[in-house]
């Protein structure tokens, strides 16, 4: 077997030239494109989301909240951290849960059993990442609303 071509593709692949099939003009699995567009795509998605998903307009106004509860208790910076990281992190995994979900609605015109699941186990990684978040938050907020009554 002749490895060479092989080699080259791989070179050309990990470089960002673009690798056309030649036989069928099918768009290349990977392409060249601006970082600027790659924002743009990023962004649309993030709207797209907040438009069209209840649960995370939820879960972004509650990060909100948090937010601004921090700034208001002067929380310090580990806690700042703490606050966006699992913000950030209940957001992520609403966003997967909602392309799970899509995905799977894509794929599938029939009730199958193994859809369920995967729909059902994407929703539990919101829900042990949103307990956490209010663990976290639990955590960080109440020894300042303490003090502030003191």
């Amino acid at each position: 077997m002749d490895t060479r071509n092989t080699k080259e593709e791989s070179k050309n692949f990990s470089k960002g030239e673009n690798n056309y099939n030649r036989k069928n003009n099918k768009k290349p699995l990977y392409y060249k494109r601006s970082m600027c567009l790659s924002f743009r795509y990023a962004a649309t998605g993030i709207l797209k989301v907040i438009r069209t998903e209840r649960s995370f307009r939820i879960q972004l106004v509650l990060g909100i909240l948090a937010i601004v509860a921090g700034f208001l208790l002067k929380i310090s910076v580990i806690e700042w951290i703490f606050i966006i990281l699992i913000i950030c992190i209940v957001l992520s995994l609403e966003m997967l849960n909602t392309s799970f979900e899509l995905i799977i609605d894509m794929v599938t015109e029939e009730y199958k059993i193994i859809a369920e699941h995967i729909k059902d186990i994407a929703a539990g990684a919101v829900l042990v990442a949103s307990i956490t978040a209010l663990i976290v938050g639990l955590i960080i907020f109440i020894p300042h609303i303490i003090m502030l009554f003191n």
